[in-house]
């Protein structure tokens, strides 16, 4: 790994082994379901948590921690008992309880992380170990265990690969401990023969031990060569080796950097732009920030020569390098009829969600107006609370270049890095939320920006009965003394918020101040699932089904609205599978599993038998395509294709007759219909005909053809069958005479050869339907809708707290579950909507993708304010953050509104287009934002109000 040194007790090609080890191999299983591992199950959740805490008490950077597979890891879960989030709601008698003595299907087998690591080469990041798919979310694709519980984990039961990765300490204020999941991808561009290496380092890795590490790769001496950041291709500034760290070095994921030999040696194309002129230079740290507000000269390297040379002589404040674009850098060259406001933000690796954010802030119209002034009196480099006013001048930077004509597009890798600094929760390379970081944003702005340079301690009152406008504006009053900045004037309203004990009937009311309003969606409870009913006996063929269920509801409801589906007889049973790499990769057959522990993306089916049959010899055939060379057949598996199927066998003896028998049989719905000696799919989607073609039907008894290698002789049965475990990684053929006990389960593969491919037709087997399939575009589901009205409406209804957010009550001396009620009381001019599209839990995060139906204009929300002030509560839209997709390998883009020329653009990352307004309102909508209807004679008469700073 690149920011860890050979960490794993396994060097690469031992791991890569060992990713591949059968179940004999790994040393804890033996003949008869035996379990050999040293310890219970009850014994392995113990000594695993203990491991965990222990780990927990002495965090430190440095520390290892193992990437391991959600799904292996709640295999290994469920095998030792552990009580999940997903047990929660089931009462303690009913919960199933997983024991040594229970299902021995239930042991998870060798560690399992094939399906995160990536197969082969993905784009330019190419090195010798083994390195995760992109977009992997924690608790959905992957836990993390310390290094202890891994070693003690791949003791008991080998596997991997190994994926160690280090602990770091990231933030400037608040510290805290973040593992790295995904280390630093360089590209490295050597100018001698333009060749390329894809280097791994931390993030926090210093630029000398990237010079260590490229000078150690390509044979060179450190003084005798230089290193470019090249971004884009481009030459944005020369590291040099020093302990500022890449992340402090803005370097970003993927991205290009440059070696050049000193001795001239160097491809002459590097150092040219597109137009064959050298290329201006920035240096990585000049010795103060130039700033230049909108007015200023400024020059085409981004620095500038305008009337602030330096903004705070002495000081600390430095933006260090600027965010460039790759066109046109020149904050003031307004040419003839061009319009400015349509600047792109490229994508620096899953940032579409701060690029959506950014837009709809940088086309807040008195924002645009506050930032593209001079701002600088009002920069507070005192506030504790605040970062030192390098976030407003950030973020002040990067609104005037986005402002500014000839842009294409800009690299907000200044930014960026800030977020890293003060919002480490930001840091890294993985999806975030849009409106948490518009959350830190407005209140970053605003401690920025605070007017207010020393806060006064202010003893709030309580209501005592008092008039509601008497305490209301004493709460401003009072929050303005302490808060005065351009985000509080533009941004913040205030609420009511009335809590009443249930038991002595106490009243307390406040008013706070708000910043956007978090609506929920009152509907959608019920959730889409599609799952493939197969028939156990073969009686017919598989059938899609799409049911609607509660999404908080459990597999004994999907089950009885399967049954009603598929018309299920009395006699009848319904068993749930999950198939995944074509097996069965757990069975759901408790009843109170929660549903939202399938995701949308797997493939759920469901096999139909009758009820006396399933307590019989349980039988899993599953599929793999004949290979034609020895070196293929004795390959470990990897080929198999389409759905296991299950059926049951009878008797108390079962042979390797009955096995084909049975198999034979599951197959026989799949039989093609035979016309003129040539094979056609028939087209009804039921019983097949019994009066097939004698040729046809007389032609499954086939025996294998040239398929007999060394050790696969005698093969006596008219079907290629093979036995395997439940891996599917070890295969011994099958004999006629061959005897199994009952009650045991059964095992086998089935090799298609030409003549099954004639016979049968295995489309029916490939291509299942995903449980409920993303639209990557957003639907207008008016038949679903709800409207931003009854989403205001469940705001403010009465409703009483959680048992997790209880009220101490000043009558009664204890905590209460107050019924709470909030109202508005003061709206702002820039208002906020947030749309809970998203709720989170351990395992699963969900997405509601009901269309909330918003209005473009003329919002009246006067019926929902309290205080009858005499303003005017109409609002426009003039901005949307839209999230589309599911989550984790969901896509962020933003609408926003030029005012000035009343028309409507998509901000996709970089790319920015015209729009046409009655295509805005989409089920993707996340954030709204609203400005109010001829507020600015208001705000002119605020602003004279902060002509001098509170000191």
């Amino acid at each position: 790994m690149g920011s860890v040194s050979d960490p794993s007790p396994l060097n690469f090609e031992e791991r890569r082994i060992s990713s591949t080890m059968t179940i004999q191999d790994s040393g804890f299983m033996m003949e008869d379901g035996v379990s050999c591992l040293p310890c219970t199950p009850e014994e392995q959740k113990r000594i695993v948590t203990e491991l965990k805490n222990e780990s927990e008490s002495n965090l430190k950077e440095g520390n290892l921690y193992f990437v391991i597979s959600s799904r292996w890891f709640r295999r290994w879960e469920r095998y030792v008992g552990v009580d999940a989030d997903r047990n929660l709601n089931q009462s303690s008698d009913s919960r199933h309880s997983i024991t040594a003595s229970s299902n021995m299907e239930e042991m998870p087998g060798p560690i399992d992380n094939s399906d995160i690591v990536q197969n082969g080469s993905d784009g330019v990041c190419k090195e010798d170990d083994i390195q995760l798919r992109g977009m992997l979310m924690e608790g959905q694709d992957y836990v993390l265990v310390p290094q202890k519980v891994w070693e003690k984990l791949h003791e008991w039961y080998k596997g991997g690969p190994a994926l160690p990765r280090k602990m770091i300490l990231q933030g400037v204020y608040h510290r805290n401990f973040d593992v790295e999941v995904y280390p630093l991808c360089l590209n490295l561009i050597d100018s001698r023969d333009e060749s390329q290496l894809a280097i791994w380092l931390s993030r926090k890795a210093s630029v000398t031990e990237l010079f260590q590490r490229v000078c150690a790769l390509r044979g060179v001496e450190q003084d005798k060569v230089r290193i470019w950041d090249f971004f884009n291709k481009r030459k944005h500034a020369q590291l040099f080796a020093s302990n500022k760290s890449l992340e402090e070095s803005n370097l970003q994921m993927d991205q290009d950097i440059l070696l050049e030999q000193l001795d001239g040696h160097q491809s002459s194309r590097f150092g040219m732009d597109s137009t064959g002129n050298e290329l201006a230079l920035v240096s990585v740290e000049p010795s103060r920030s130039s700033y230049t507000f909108a007015g200023g000269p400024a020059l085409s390297n981004g620095h500038s020569s305008g009337y602030k040379s330096n903004l705070y002589p002495g000081g600390s404040i430095g933006l260090g390098l600027t965010d460039r674009s790759d066109s046109f850098d020149a904050y003031n060259s307004v040419r003839k009829g061009e319009t400015r406001g349509l600047t792109g933000l490229q994508n620096l690796g899953n940032t579409c969600f701060m690029n959506s954010a950014l837009q709809c802030l940088v086309h807040t119209p008195p924002l645009v107006e506050y930032f593209l002034k001079d701002y600088s009196d009002e920069i507070n480099t005192q506030n504790p609370l605040g970062m030192h006013g390098e976030l407003a001048l950030a973020f002040g930077e990067l609104l005037r270049k986005l402002w500014s004509s000839g842009q294409t597009s800009i690299a907000p890798r200044v930014f960026k890095g800030k977020l890293a600094r003060f919002a480490p929760q930001f840091s890294g390379y993985n999806q975030h939320d849009s409106q948490e970081l518009l959350a830190f944003l407005l209140d970053g702005l605003h401690e920025d920006l605070n007017r207010v340079k020393q806060k006064p301690y202010i003893e709030m009152k309580d209501a005592d009965n008092r008039p509601d406008e008497e305490v209301a504006a004493e709460s401003w009053k009072n929050h303005k003394a302490r808060n005065d900045s351009v985000i509080v004037d533009v941004c913040q309203g205030q609420y009511k918020s009335t809590l009443v004990c249930p038991v002595c009937s106490k009243i307390s009311i406040t008013f706070d101040p708000f910043m956007y309003l978090s609506l929920p969606l009152p509907s959608t409870v019920t959730r889409t699932m599609v799952v493939t009913v197969f028939y156990g006996d073969g009686s017919g063929l598989p059938m899609s089904y799409t049911v609607s269920v509660l999404k908080n509801g459990f597999c004994k409801d999907l089950l009885l609205a399967l049954r009603t589906a598929c018309c299920l007889k009395t006699d009848e049973n319904l068993l749930l599978a999950e198939v995944y790499e074509n097996k069965i990769y757990r069975f759901l057959e408790v009843p109170l599993e929660p549903l939202v522990s399938i995701k949308d993306d797997e493939h759920i089916v469901a096999f139909r038998y009758q009820k006396k049959g399933m307590e019989k010899t349980k039988l899993v055939i599953f599929h793999r395509w004949h290979e034609k060379s020895k070196s293929d057949y004795l390959k470990s598996g990897k080929e198999l294709f389409g759905t296991p199927l299950i059926t049951y066998l009878e008797g108390d003896q079962i042979s390797g007759a009955d096995i084909e028998t049975a198999v034979s049989k599951l197959l026989s719905p799949f039989k093609r219909m035979c016309s003129s000696d040539k094979f056609h799919i028939g087209k009804d989607n039921d019983f097949l005909s019994d009066g097939l073609n004698e040729t046809c039907s007389s032609s499954v008894a086939h025996s294998v053809e040239n398929a007999e290698f060394e050790g696969t002789s005698n093969m006596d049965l008219s079907l290629w069958l093979h036995l395997t475990d439940d891996r599917v990684m070890t295969f011994k053929p099958l004999k006629k005479d061959t005897l199994f006990e009952s009650g045991k389960i059964l095992r086998v593969v089935l090799y298609w050869t030409d003549k099954e491919q004639e016979l049968y037709d295995s489309n029916y087997l490939k291509d299942l339907p995903e449980v409920h399939k993303a639209e990557f575009t957003a639907k207008k589901t008016r038949q679903e809708a709800i409207s931003l009205s009854s989403c205001l409406d469940a705001f403010l209804v009465e409703e009483p707290l959680g048992p997790d957010d209880m009220w101490y009550c000043p009558r009664c001396k204890e905590h209460r579950q107050a019924i709470k009620k909030l109202d508005l009381w003061k709206l702002p001019e820039i208002i906020v909507f947030h749309l809970k599209r998203f709720t989170y839990g351990r395992y699963l995060k969900n997405k509601i993708d009901t269309f909330v139906n918003f209005p473009i204009h003329n919002l009246d929300l006067s019926k929902y304010v309290l205080n009858k002030d005499g303003l005017s509560y109409i609002y426009e839209l003039y901005a949307i953050s839209n999230h589309y997709g599911g989550l984790g390998g969901g896509h962020y883009t933003a609408y926003a509104k030029l005012v000035e020329e009343n028309s409507w653009y998509h901000f996709d990352d970089s790319h920015v287009s015209p729009v046409n307004e009655s295509d805005i309102t989409t089920s993707a909508a996340y954030l709204l934002f609203y400005k109010r209807v001829g507020s600015e004679t208001k705000m002119e008469t605020e602003e004279s109000s902060h002509s001098r700073p509170v000191s």
